[in-house]
């Protein structure tokens, strides 16, 4: 295959990336919204949709299969095909009496989907780019991604609110959202399909002699301070892998609960629209400073921007304000301080995945990410439950003493991440 034939990443990595984000932000964020809206538990639902993190957790024993055997082209096409029919399932079955159960199962199998998914686009962004290239439209693959974001934790959860109260049954609400949502997948995995290229056999750079499992993992995990940086991978989002966990129920929850009361299309407005603007916003001005001065300027302001915000929760559990106008200012703030802190995340975990088998790599990176949100995240419902909201978001707030300390301890080259001079001038 020639050069020629490779299609713009200007056309391909928008659409592909916001298929990675819509799956991922309805798997793990909005079926906290809508087993919340459908009477489930606080423990219940910090416990099982923590555990539906499995898949990205454990993606890695998997990873080397998406990376030595067939196209990514056709893993992530077919698995968006798959996850498809997960959200039809889950729209089919939230009217049954076992809902809880069936629903779980079906977002279990679209985990697993989501999740080798991610491995199959994020291999396609790495081999189908080069360097240059993936540093230049790092920002673009960020954007799209938050964009689905948004479409998930936003647009779907305001045309669900707008559901609840047209139909007066928060059931078929939910119920004609999730179908909607598969066919929505049906759409963008036939936009995929037309748009993205097939690069296998211009990046070949596998010899047989590499194609081993064991030689994968023992090139991750014989990496210098691998120790070190996967501890900071596991404890750099201690308390945000927490808050974001019990913010749905908060926000919507009863007043008498602690809760504020806000309704499902207020929530979906300020948490999935507004806040992952702000989230957006910074991450972009992050992604801006780090490409401008390196990793190691921001590493500690970006923690701490990630971090602090979350104190803000403690004011609002406390005094439980009326109105939107408040809670709306905390998320913004918070959203905000947290995409500018995740910049340097992620910038981190692009350096842990650097040298031979950048696809396998960066899946076991991202597995290590998904474990530091999922082990949290399940006790945060009975966490909450014990100390109230309040207490809840005070114990969040002491989350980010190991946060600063790994990212103050953490190695890795100060400029990583900083374009060389002759970038700067192209």
């Amino acid at each position: 295959m020639t050069q020629k034939s490779i299609k713009s990443p200007w056309l391909w990595v928008p659409s592909l990336y916001l298929t990675e984000g819509i799956p991922y932000i309805i798997i793990t964020t909005v079926s906290v919204v809508m087993y919340t809206k459908l009477g489930v538990s606080n423990s219940d639902i910090g416990l099982y949709t923590s555990l539906l993190y499995l898949p990205w957790v454990i993606k890695p024993i998997w990873s080397p299969i998406v990376d030595l055997f067939g196209s990514k082209r056709k893993w992530f096409l077919t698995m968006q095909l798959v996850l498809a029919l997960v959200f039809l399932g889950v729209g089919m079955t939230t009217p049954a009496s076992n809902f809880f159960f069936l629903t779980l199962a079906f977002f279990w199998m679209g985990a697993f989907a989501s999740a080798t998914n991610d491995i199959a686009s994020d291999g396609m962004y790495l081999i189908a780019l080069k360097p240059d290239q993936q540093s230049f439209f790092v920002g673009l693959r960020g954007t799209f991604y938050r964009i689905g974001m948004i479409t998930g934790n936003g647009l779907i959860v305001i045309i669900a609110g707008f559901l609840e109260t047209s139909l007066g049954d928060n059931t078929q609400a939910w119920s004609w959202t999730m179908i909607s949502v598969g066919g929505l997948m049906l759409i963008l995995t036939l936009i995929n399909f037309l748009t993205t290229p097939q690069v296998e056999e211009v990046q070949a750079e596998k010899t047989e002699e590499e194609k081993s499992f064991a030689k994968v993992f023992q090139t991750f995990f014989t990496k210098r301070n691998i120790g070190l940086s996967l501890a900071f991978v596991l404890l750099y989002r201690l308390g945000e892998s927490q808050l974001v966990k019990m913010a749905s129920p908060f926000l919507l929850g009863d007043r008498t609960d602690g809760g504020l009361a806000i309704s499902t299309s207020d929530y979906g407005l300020i948490y999935g629209t507004v806040g992952v603007i702000a989230l957006l916003l910074g991450g972009i001005v992050g992604g801006i400073l780090i490409s401008r001065d390196g990793l190691g300027k921001w590493m500690i302001p970006m923690a701490l921007s990630l971090n602090l915000p979350n104190l803000l929760y403690i004011a609002l559990a406390y005094f439980q304000p009326e109105g939107l106008v408040y809670p709306a200012t905390v998320v913004i703030i918070e959203q905000l301080g947290y995409g500018f802190g995740f910049a340097a995340y992620m910038v981190f975990l692009i350096y842990l995945a650097e040298g031979m088998y950048k696809t396998s790599h960066y899946a076991l990176a991202t597995g290590f990410m998904a474990m530091g949100m999922m082990f949290p995240g399940m006790i945060s419902g009975y966490v909450q439950e014990w100390l109230g909201y309040t207490g809840f978001f005070v114990w969040v707030g002491l989350a980010m003493i190991p946060a600063l300390i790994m990212a103050a301890s953490v190695r890795y080259p100060k400029d990583f991440g900083q374009k060389k001079p002759e970038e700067k001038t192209q």
